[in-house]
Protein backbone atom coordinates (compact mmCIF):
# COMPACT_ATOMS: atom_id res chain seq x y z
CA UNK A 1 0.00 0.00 0.00
CA UNK A 2 1.41 3.79 -0.91
CA UNK A 3 0.99 5.74 1.74
CA UNK A 4 -2.08 8.62 1.74
CA UNK A 5 0.69 11.39 1.30
CA UNK A 6 2.63 9.52 -1.81
CA UNK A 7 -1.33 8.94 -3.43
CA UNK A 8 -2.27 12.83 -2.52
CA UNK A 9 0.85 13.93 -4.70
CA UNK A 10 0.49 11.59 -7.50
CA UNK A 11 -1.61 13.98 -9.67
CA UNK A 12 -2.64 17.50 -8.42
CA UNK A 13 -6.41 16.11 -9.09
CA UNK A 14 -8.40 13.21 -7.82
CA UNK A 15 -11.58 12.36 -9.62
CA UNK A 16 -14.64 11.95 -7.80
CA UNK A 17 -16.50 8.98 -9.97
CA UNK A 18 -19.98 8.67 -9.56
CA UNK A 19 -20.51 4.92 -11.34
CA UNK A 20 -24.02 4.20 -12.34
CA UNK A 21 -23.50 1.08 -15.15
CA UNK A 22 -20.10 -0.75 -14.13
CA UNK A 23 -19.75 -1.27 -18.08
CA UNK A 24 -18.84 2.21 -17.82
CA UNK A 25 -15.91 1.85 -15.02
CA UNK A 26 -13.15 0.86 -17.38
CA UNK A 27 -13.40 3.13 -20.08
CA UNK A 28 -13.66 5.55 -17.68
CA UNK A 29 -10.62 4.25 -15.63
CA UNK A 30 -8.70 4.23 -19.14
CA UNK A 31 -9.94 7.46 -20.25
CA UNK A 32 -8.59 9.40 -17.02
CA UNK A 33 -4.97 7.32 -16.73
CA UNK A 34 -4.39 7.98 -20.01
CA UNK A 35 -5.00 12.07 -19.47
CA UNK A 36 -2.15 11.94 -16.42
CA UNK A 37 -4.76 10.77 -13.58
CA UNK A 38 -3.70 7.81 -11.85
CA UNK A 39 -5.81 8.33 -8.45
CA UNK A 40 -9.35 7.34 -8.93
CA UNK A 41 -11.50 8.08 -6.44
CA UNK A 42 -15.12 5.76 -7.10
CA UNK A 43 -17.90 7.08 -4.20
CA UNK A 44 -19.76 4.42 -2.90
CA UNK A 45 -23.12 6.32 -3.97
CA UNK A 46 -24.78 3.85 -6.37
CA UNK A 47 -25.29 0.30 -6.21
CA UNK A 48 -22.61 -0.22 -8.90
CA UNK A 49 -19.53 1.46 -7.36
CA UNK A 50 -18.09 -1.38 -5.78
CA UNK A 51 -18.36 -3.65 -9.17
CA UNK A 52 -16.84 -1.13 -10.74
CA UNK A 53 -13.74 -0.76 -8.22
CA UNK A 54 -12.72 -4.19 -8.86
CA UNK A 55 -12.96 -3.54 -12.86
CA UNK A 56 -10.98 -0.53 -12.37
CA UNK A 57 -8.07 -2.57 -10.10
CA UNK A 58 -7.43 -4.22 -13.88
CA UNK A 59 -6.55 -1.29 -15.58
CA UNK A 60 -2.57 -0.23 -16.02
CA UNK A 61 -1.46 2.39 -13.65
CA UNK A 62 -4.97 3.03 -12.23
CA UNK A 63 -4.77 3.68 -8.18
CA UNK A 64 -8.41 2.95 -7.44
CA UNK A 65 -10.04 3.67 -4.15
CA UNK A 66 -13.45 4.36 -2.53
CA UNK A 67 -15.43 7.60 -1.46
CA UNK A 68 -18.10 8.44 0.47
CA UNK A 69 -17.12 6.04 3.00
CA UNK A 70 -19.24 6.52 6.07
CA UNK A 71 -19.01 3.50 8.17
CA UNK A 72 -16.38 0.25 9.11
CA UNK A 73 -19.26 -2.04 6.85
CA UNK A 74 -18.56 0.13 3.79
CA UNK A 75 -14.92 0.30 4.89
CA UNK A 76 -14.51 -3.90 4.85
CA UNK A 77 -17.43 -4.12 1.79
CA UNK A 78 -14.75 -1.65 -0.01
CA UNK A 79 -11.11 -3.10 1.22
CA UNK A 80 -12.91 -6.49 -0.46
CA UNK A 81 -13.26 -5.06 -3.58
CA UNK A 82 -10.09 -4.09 -3.98
CA UNK A 83 -9.67 -0.62 -2.49
CA UNK A 84 -6.09 0.86 -2.19
CA UNK A 85 -6.99 3.96 -0.28
CA UNK A 86 -10.35 5.19 1.49
CA UNK A 87 -11.77 8.97 1.64
CA UNK A 88 -14.85 9.60 3.59
CA UNK A 89 -17.04 12.87 3.78
CA UNK A 90 -16.35 13.23 7.41
CA UNK A 91 -14.85 11.85 10.28
CA UNK A 92 -15.78 9.43 13.32
CA UNK A 93 -13.29 8.20 15.78
CA UNK A 94 -14.87 4.71 14.95
CA UNK A 95 -14.32 4.92 11.11
CA UNK A 96 -10.92 6.33 11.99
CA UNK A 97 -10.00 3.40 14.16
CA UNK A 98 -11.21 0.86 11.71
CA UNK A 99 -8.91 2.25 9.43
CA UNK A 100 -5.97 2.32 11.23
CA UNK A 101 -6.69 -1.52 12.16
CA UNK A 102 -7.13 -2.31 8.27
CA UNK A 103 -3.76 -0.25 7.39
CA UNK A 104 -5.47 1.33 4.52
CA UNK A 105 -4.68 4.84 3.25
CA UNK A 106 -7.00 7.12 4.47
CA UNK A 107 -8.27 10.47 3.59
CA UNK A 108 -11.29 11.44 6.10
CA UNK A 109 -13.01 15.01 5.33
CA UNK A 110 -12.77 17.54 8.01
CA UNK A 111 -14.91 21.29 8.16
CA UNK A 112 -13.53 22.55 11.16
CA UNK A 113 -10.67 22.28 13.57
CA UNK A 114 -12.31 20.10 15.96
CA UNK A 115 -12.68 17.79 13.30
CA UNK A 116 -8.47 18.25 12.80
CA UNK A 117 -8.08 17.57 16.36
CA UNK A 118 -9.98 14.48 16.33
CA UNK A 119 -8.62 13.35 13.63
CA UNK A 120 -4.81 14.30 14.95
CA UNK A 121 -5.63 12.63 17.88
CA UNK A 122 -5.59 8.88 15.99
CA UNK A 123 -2.59 10.21 14.34
CA UNK A 124 -4.02 11.61 11.53
CA UNK A 125 -2.43 14.43 9.19
CA UNK A 126 -3.67 14.06 5.77
CA UNK A 127 -7.23 15.59 5.34
CA UNK A 128 -10.18 16.28 2.86
CA UNK A 129 -11.37 19.86 3.35
CA UNK A 130 -15.04 19.12 2.43
CA UNK A 131 -17.55 20.63 1.60
CA UNK A 132 -14.30 22.96 0.23
CA UNK A 133 -16.37 26.21 -1.36
CA UNK A 134 -19.38 25.75 0.90
CA UNK A 135 -17.59 25.07 4.48
CA UNK A 136 -16.05 29.18 3.51
CA UNK A 137 -13.51 28.46 0.64
CA UNK A 138 -9.72 29.12 0.47
CA UNK A 139 -9.85 31.51 3.37
CA UNK A 140 -11.82 29.41 5.57
CA UNK A 141 -9.07 26.74 4.84
CA UNK A 142 -5.94 29.24 5.06
CA UNK A 143 -7.85 29.75 8.62
CA UNK A 144 -7.97 26.38 9.55
CA UNK A 145 -4.36 25.19 8.26
CA UNK A 146 -2.60 28.24 10.17
CA UNK A 147 -2.71 26.01 13.60
CA UNK A 148 -1.86 22.89 12.00
CA UNK A 149 1.29 23.22 10.12
CA UNK A 150 1.85 19.40 10.42
CA UNK A 151 -1.37 18.77 7.99
CA UNK A 152 -2.06 18.28 4.36
CA UNK A 153 -5.21 18.50 2.43
CA UNK A 154 -6.89 17.88 -0.27
CA UNK A 155 -9.83 20.15 -0.69
CA UNK A 156 -13.40 18.49 -2.50
CA UNK A 157 -16.73 20.28 -3.33
CA UNK A 158 -17.27 22.88 -5.41
CA UNK A 159 -13.72 22.53 -7.38
CA UNK A 160 -13.57 23.47 -11.05
CA UNK A 161 -10.71 24.13 -13.67
CA UNK A 162 -11.19 27.66 -12.78
CA UNK A 163 -10.97 28.00 -9.52
CA UNK A 164 -8.51 24.06 -8.87
CA UNK A 165 -5.39 26.86 -9.42
CA UNK A 166 -5.54 29.06 -6.47
CA UNK A 167 -6.30 25.94 -4.20
CA UNK A 168 -3.04 23.77 -5.90
CA UNK A 169 -1.34 27.33 -4.79
CA UNK A 170 -1.94 26.55 -1.40
CA UNK A 171 0.93 25.10 0.08
CA UNK A 172 -0.27 22.81 2.47
CA UNK A 173 -2.97 21.67 -0.48
CA UNK A 174 -1.55 18.78 -2.27
CA UNK A 175 -4.31 17.59 -4.85
CA UNK A 176 -7.72 18.63 -5.13
CA UNK A 177 -10.91 16.56 -5.48
CA UNK A 178 -13.13 17.42 -8.47
CA UNK A 179 -15.91 14.98 -10.64
CA UNK A 180 -16.20 17.92 -13.76
CA UNK A 181 -12.95 15.48 -14.88
CA UNK A 182 -15.34 12.34 -14.94
CA UNK A 183 -18.74 12.79 -16.11
CA UNK A 184 -21.38 10.28 -15.01
CA UNK A 185 -23.14 8.34 -17.91
CA UNK A 186 -21.56 6.43 -21.28
CA UNK A 187 -17.62 7.44 -21.53
CA UNK A 188 -16.42 9.88 -24.18
CA UNK A 189 -12.90 9.00 -23.99
CA UNK A 190 -11.65 11.55 -26.27
CA UNK A 191 -13.64 14.53 -24.17
CA UNK A 192 -12.25 12.09 -20.38
CA UNK A 193 -8.71 12.21 -21.96
CA UNK A 194 -8.54 16.06 -23.13
CA UNK A 195 -10.26 16.98 -19.80
CA UNK A 196 -7.81 14.76 -17.82
CA UNK A 197 -4.93 16.16 -19.37
CA UNK A 198 -6.31 19.78 -18.69
CA UNK A 199 -6.27 19.06 -15.18
CA UNK A 200 -3.21 16.98 -14.98
CA UNK A 201 -0.91 20.20 -15.68
CA UNK A 202 -2.45 22.73 -13.09
CA UNK A 203 -0.03 20.98 -10.97
CA UNK A 204 3.25 21.68 -13.12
Amino acid sequence: MKPIETIMRTAPVIPVIVVDQVEHAVPLAEALVAGGLSVLEVTLRTPAALDAMAAMQHVPGAIVGAGTVTNSDELDAAIGAGAEFIVSPGLTEPLGKAAIEREIPFLPGIANAGDIMRGLDLGLTHFKFFPAMAAGGLPALKALAAPFGQCKFCPTGGIGLENAPEWLAFEPVLCVGGSWVSPRGPVDSPSVIATAREAAKLGS
